[in-house]
């Protein structure tokens, strides 16, 4: 399927398996209605593919033997009818996240990577949240456990300006401090958090971008996720995300 495209060294690779990814995750959930429609169990075998171009496809397993690159499970649409739809997508995110390394490590190996090289891909493929974690919410729930108190506690304190930067509250994200207290904390700041992933897109948090906390649910977001700028963020006493707002919503 991807005939021609040898990425050979670690960082092309982990940007090969980052769009893969992305691509795989936008099947599963942004564009989950198509990719079930597509998915029909009267069909033969079918495979989900990812590119990485981000570009996702449901598709007939590769005709060559053995195939250019390895294949992802065969036959995922059989079992799309016989599951709850939910636990049907998680165990196609399971076996998209081992297709991924397959993929990664056959580059990896065909390239001649040593241990440090592979070493240092698998460091970076580790430190985003598998697709299984995106799908079933876990990389959210994970990224509050390592710092849902100091978060929460911060986010609630708007007016204190020293403590802000303690937390990505949504002050904090953007204050210039340029004291030396100002630069230890944002340091300190960046790894205290860089575990913690946006409720909606999924990737994990830096401290150049724009976050903001749903005050119900606790979750972290790019503003740029949930359209809220900075300026719109001073005027919320209270946020709320678009999933806790819809629950508020229903009868």
């Amino acid at each position: 399927m991807d005939a021609g495209y040898n990425p050979r060294t670690v960082e092309e690779v982990f940007r090969d398996f980052k769009g893969r990814r992305a691509a795989l995750i936008k099947a599963l959930t942004t564009d989950v209605e198509e990719f079930y429609q597509q998915c029909d169990p009267e069909k033969e075998n079918l495979c989900l593919y990812g590119f990485p171009s981000e570009q996702w496809e449901v598709n007939l397993p590769a005709e060559e033997v053995p195939p250019e690159l390895p294949e992802p499970a065969l036959g995922i649409n059989f079992a799309r009818d016989g599951m709850q739809d939910k636990d049907w997508l998680s165990l196609v995110a399971v076996h998209s996240d081992a297709w991924l390394l397959a993929v990664a490590f056959y580059f990896g190996a065909r390239f001649g990577f040593d241990k440090a090289d592979r070493k240092r891909l698998f460091n970076m493929i580790n430190d985003l949240p598998t697709i299984f974690e995106v799908v079933t919410g876990m990389a959210k729930k994970q990224g509050k456990e390592k710092s849902s108190v100091s978060n929460h506690s911060s986010n609630k304190s708007k007016s204190n300006s020293k403590r802000g930067s303690e937390s990505k509250n949504t002050k904090a994200m953007q204050s210039k401090d340029e004291d030396d207290e100002g630069v230890a904390l944002e340091a300190e700041d960046e790894e205290e958090h860089e575990e913690t992933f946006c409720g909606a897109c999924g990737e994990s948090y830096t401290s150049d971008e724009f976050w903001i906390c749903c005050d119900i649910c606790e979750k972290w977001f790019h503003g740029k996720c949930v359209k809220i700028t900075p300026a719109r963020a001073e005027h919320i006493k209270q946020y709320k995300c678009p999933s806790c707002s819809n629950k508020r919503a229903r009868p």
